[in-house]
Order: C-alpha cells, then sequence, then structure tokens
C-alpha cells in the first residue's frame, strides 16, 4: 500500500452520513451497475469505484471539488484524495 500522507485536503472532511446508503447515487438513478462504493468525506455522496463503468466517485470529486473519499465497502477501512491520488 502506498505511504499515507499529510494531505491538505484533509481539512475538507467533514462528518458524514451516507445520502445513498444502499449504492451509487447515480446508478441507482439510471439502473446502471457498480462494482465498489466510495463516501464522499465532505458531503456524503456515494459514488461508484473507477473500476465500474461509469466512475462516479471520481467524476463527482472533480466536477463539485470534494476530493476525499473513504471506502464504503464492508471491512475496508482506507481515504483516498482525487487530487494528489494517494491515500491518506
Amino acid at each position: 500500500m502506498a505511504t499515507i500522507s499529510a494531505d491538505p485536503h484533509l481539512a475538507l472532511v467533514q462528518p458524514v452520513q451516507p445520502r445513498t446508503p444502499q449504492g451509487c447515487e447515480e446508478c441507482l438513478r439510471i439502473g446502471s451497475p457498480w462494482v465498489h462504493l466510495r463516501l464522499c468525506l465532505i458531503c456524503g455522496h456515494v459514488g461508484c469505484c473507477d473500476s465500474s463503468p461509469l466512475r462516479h466517485a471520481r467524476g463527482h470529486a472533480h466536477l463539485v471539488g470534494h476530493p476525499i473519499v473513504a471506502s464504503f465497502e464492508p471491512g475496508e477501512n482506507w481515504r483516498w484524495c482525487y487530487v494528489d491520488e494517494s491515500y491518506v
């Protein structure tokens, strides 16, 4: 695993509740499948990972400017910064 850094974007992290705990917000709306889920730690958006066909978590990060996500998969406990492309 990559080295965890002191990312300046961590200052944006807020206590959040998943907006759509049942799955990717956009995929649920359009009926698309996903592989894994990511939780935006700024607003609670749940999006699909980069291995999913539509990569909604990354799209949300770039469109809205919310760079820090956490895995929303059971048993996983990590965070990722899309701006710095690193674990945080």
